[in-house]
Parts: structure tokens; C-alpha cells; sequence
């Protein structure tokens, strides 16, 4: 038996119990296969976590098909205690169980190898005991182990199970790798430490190497956002023609293009946001994933970006409305939208609240002939609503574990709640950015301001939640 020197880990236990579901989770990797069937996984497959300075292997394995059959065949090859273990070994290296028992010499062969045990049962469904058949085996590999019990449908039976692994596991944990976010994960790679004191240094080292992939993933998560609102806020096309009444015709197909543009640049962002978090066989068009509507669909714009209230007080604190029309709008330090008259309305809406995203511009050129053009963008709240998008989708993209197969729960407003969380200072800064954007200036602290708005997510929908 070797004793490898990086940690390694075995996820064993009946079939259809979660196993690849929880290897998959674990390793980062959406590439392996999971199903509702019993006896996907045919073969021990391992899978190299590498980080920069440390590194894990989990392997994953076939279900138990024939456990209770291969106990009495170890049983009738031992005389005691002391000869459990090499009747393992010898289990798996013979020819006559390789055959008689495929599943068991394919799941005993990695743990007999060195490698720690993974067991995983599934907490929705009640404790037997023909599961003790599995259980004696493993503790009969005199190996160190640990038991998961992954809640697939409910918790109904945790309790009863985790009296039952006790007996046989030197920890139990309760994990879902399906809903399991960052932090349980990286948890769940600590506790594996206990299981052997060689590994542990290694094992704290790549939990340290974890956590800074994750803030890599975040940074790289808002230099996309800040690159996709540039560019989107630059954009332009135009088309040059001989008479004025051709360029005015123009206006629906540049109009189009435009848009069409913009779209696949936002599809683009969302693309690269999926590959930054691994999900390398998640498509676009993938069922666990919900999409905005229509980027265009202007009758949306309140929810995905700034509320009419919002985009006052943005224009406030940009200065966007000017001197004399701010004035109307402000009452102290409170914008009351409610306190307007019908034509200071009717002038601020033309303003603030405009139905297009850029206007088509049509003009004669010096060489002669015309030109239309349409962009770059006009509307105060086009780049709230792309960012408004992007946080809904990075959501999405950065809790989704790789083994989840569902639609996760998110909100459309949780930009709005997020906005409201941060200070009034960073608030202003980022209303001057991004009308600084609007205008064609470049804002020196996007980035950081971009940061803020994500990084207070998770504050903020918990204390809308609460409200």
C-alpha cells in the first residue's frame, strides 16, 4: 500500500446517493456526469484540484452493488481483527473478486492505495441495515473516514443517520453539494484535514490558495462589468450617404444595429463570466440559469436599473438636471417626486426618464454627401440597467454549484438594494462615474466603485430580506 504524499480522498457509498454530485461540487467542474439513475459512474475516475501551493485529488466511484456477498467473502479469510485489513488488500487484488465483484474492487482499490474515505448516504431517505454491510467493509480497510450525509429531497432522517455513522466514522458532516455555496465548500475541504494529521497543513495551504481563487474570480467578475459598461456607453454606428432624405431613412436600420450590437456584447460579458467561474459546459441557453428579458424592453428599465426616485437623486448629485431645474426637485436634503407641478414634470421626464437609448443624428460632412449616426448613449439609466443585468447574472453564475442542475432564486432589484446599502459619498462617486460614461469621459475609479456595488450584495439583500 503506498501513503501518498498530497492529500486524496475516496467518495464512496450506495449508488445514487449523491457521490459525482458532491465530487463535482467539490473539484469545481461541471464536466461530470450526474443522474437521477442508479449506476452513471462505471469506473474510479480521479479528479486533480491543483492550486499554486497545494493540491487534492478526489476520486470518484461506482456504488457498493454487492456488499453484504463480498463481507462473507472477506469474513471467510480472516481469523480475527488483526487480519481485516490485509483480507482487503487481498480482496482487491484478486482476480476471482475482480470478476465476482467489479463495483467493490473498483471503489476498495483507491482506498487501498492510501487514500482517505469519503462516504456519502442520503439524509431524505430513512437508515437500514444493509448499509452496514458497506460500513464494516470500509472499516475493515483500517483507513481514516468520514461520512456525508447529503440531504437530497429533505432532512428528515439526518438525525438517525448521524446516530448511525458514529458508530463507524471518525466525523459526519451534513452537506448539500447542490445548494453549498463558497464557504461551505471551503469548510467542508478544512474539516478533511482531521482526517489525517500529514495532511493538514497541506489541506489549510489550499483552503488560503481557495479563498484567493475566489477573489481573483471577483475581480476578474468586475473588470468584465466595468469593460462591457465602456464599451456599451461608447458605442456608436453610422452610415454615410449622398442626400439628407437617405440619411434620414436610416434611422430604423442603424437603430437595429446598434442594438443588435450591444446585445451580443452583453452575451459576450455573460460568457466570459461563466468560464471565469468554470462552468465550461454551461451554455447561454442553459435551463438553470434565468436570463433578464429584453435588453430593449424599456417598460423593465425600473426594475433592472434606477427607479424613477433613484435617477432624481442620481441627477441630483451629478448635477445632470442643472442649477435652476435641480432646485425644483429638492426640498432640503429629500427629493419629493410627489411635490412637482404638471409642467416641471413634463420638462424633467424629457430629461430623466427618456424612452430611447440614443437619438439618430444626421449631418453634412466636408468630402461631401451625409452622414446618420446613432449612439452613443443618451438615456441617464441605460448604464444602471446593464449593470443591474450583470449583478443579476454574476448572482447566479457565482453561487451556481457546479453539480446544481436547478434554476437558482434571484431578484431583479437586487441592484436597487444593493445601491441603497452604500454610503452617500461612494453612492455620488458612482452616479459622477457613470454619467462621466454617458458624457464619453473615462472615470478613474470605476473599477473600485463597480467592486463596492457587488461586494455589498449579500449585506443588503439580507437586510431586505429582513424588512
Amino acid at each position: 500500500m503506498t501513503n501518498p504524499s498530497f492529500p486524496r480522498f475516496t467518495v464512496v457509498g450506495h449508488p445514487n446517493k449523491g457521490k459525482s454530485s458532491i465530487v463535482s461540487t467539490l473539484t469545481q467542474t461541471d464536466q461530470i456526469d450526474i443522474s437521477q439513475q442508479s449506476g452513471t459512474t462505471e469506473n474510479a475516475t480521479e479528479y486533480e484540484i491543483a492550486m499554486p501551493g497545494s493540491k487534492v485529488v478526489l476520486v470518484d466511484t461506482p456504488g457498493f452493488q454487492r456488499p453484504s456477498s463480498a463481507l462473507d467473502w472477506l469474513k471467510s479469510h480472516v481469523k480475527d481483527a488483526s487480519q481485516r485489513k490485509s483480507a482487503v488488500e487481498q480482496f482487491v487484488a484478486s482476480t476471482e473478486c475482480a470478476t465476482r465483484f467489479p463495483d467493490e474492487v473498483k471503489l476498495l482499490r483507491p482506498i487501498m492505495s492510501g487514500s482517505a474515505i469519503i462516504y456519502v448516504v442520503d439524509g431524505s431517505r430513512p437508515y437500514g441495515p444493509e448499509y452496514e454491510f458497506e460500513m464494516e467493509i470500509l472499516r475493515w480497510s483500517g483507513q481514516p473516514r468520514m461520512a456525508i450525509i447529503n440531504p437530497i429531497e429533505n432532512s428528515d432522517y439526518v438525525e438517525q443517520w448521524q446516530d448511525a455513522l458514529h458508530q463507524y466514522f471518525n466525523s459526519v458532516k451534513v452537506f448539500n453539494p447542490i445548494t453549498a455555496e463558497f464557504e461551505k465548500q471551503q469548510e467542508l475541504f478544512r474539516s478533511f484535514a482531521h482526517l489525517n494529521e500529514k495532511w493538514q497543513a497541506q489541506l489549510n495551504r489550499f483552503c488560503d490558495d481557495l479563498g484567493a481563487l475566489r477573489q481573483k474570480q471577483f475581480e476578474q467578475s468586475v473588470m468584465i462589468l466595468e469593460q462591457l459598461l465602456k464599451d456599451v456607453c461608447r458605442y456608436s454606428v453610422s452610415q454615410k450617404v449622398l442626400s439628407k432624405s437617405q440619411a434620414q431613412l436610416l434611422s430604423d436600420p442603424l437603430k437595429r444595429q446598434y442594438e443588435h450590437w450591444v446585445q451580443q456584447r452583453e452575451q459576450q460579458a455573460f460568457g466570459e463570466l461563466l468560464q471565469v467561474f468554470k462552468h465550461q459546459t454551461t451554455s447561454l441557453e442553459s435551463e438553470e440559469l434565468m436570463f433578464p428579458p429584453d435588453l430593449f424592453d424599456t417598460e423593465q428599465w425600473y426594475l433592472w436599473g434606477l427607479n424613477k426616485r433613484q435617477l432624481i437623486v442620481a441627477a441630483s448629485l451629478t448635477g445632470a438636471m442643472g442649477g435652476a431645474s435641480l432646485d425644483i426637485f429638492t426640498g432640503g436634503s429629500t427629493l419629493l417626486v410627489g411635490t412637482l407641478g404638471g409642467g416641471t414634470v413634463g420638462a424633467a421626464s424629457a430629461v430623466l426618464f427618456p424612452k430611447k437609448i440614443a437619438k439618430i443624428k444626421v449631418k453634412g460632412v466636408s468630402s461631401g454627401g451625409w452622414t446618420a449616426a446613432y449612439g452613443p448613449i443618451q438615456n441617464q439609466n441605460f448604464p444602471y440597467v446593464i449593470m443591474g443585468r450583470f449583478i443579476y447574472f454574476y448572482r447566479q453564475v457565482c453561487n451556481l454549484s457546479h453539480a446544481n442542475r436547478k434554476t437558482l432564486n434571484v431578484s431583479s432589484q437586487d441592484l436597487q438594494a444593493s445601491l441603497g446599502s452604500m454610503a452617500k459619498d461612494q453612492k455620488k462617486a458612482l452616479n459622477v462615474a457613470l454619467h462621466g460614461l454617458i458624457r464619453q469621459r473615462q472615470p478613474k475609479n470605476l473599477r473600485a466603485l463597480l467592486a463596492e456595488v457587488i461586494q455589498l450584495l449579500p449585506e443588503a439583500i439580507s437586510e431586505q430580506a429582513k424588512t
